[in-house]
């Protein structure tokens, strides 16, 4: 598995669970994973 795609599905896991700041953090986690993604790593 690519590590774009850990992250991604890590960044997922953090934006669902309903704890506070593990919303803003999933979100940064995503946009990380997606960025990861397009550049290939």
């Amino acid at each position: 598995m690519k590590t774009s795609t850990l992250v991604l599905v890590l960044g997922l896991a953090l934006f669902v669970l309903p704890v506070p700041g593990t919303f803003i953090t999933g979100a940064l986690v995503l946009i990380a994973g997606v960025v990861a993604r397009i550049l290939g790593e």
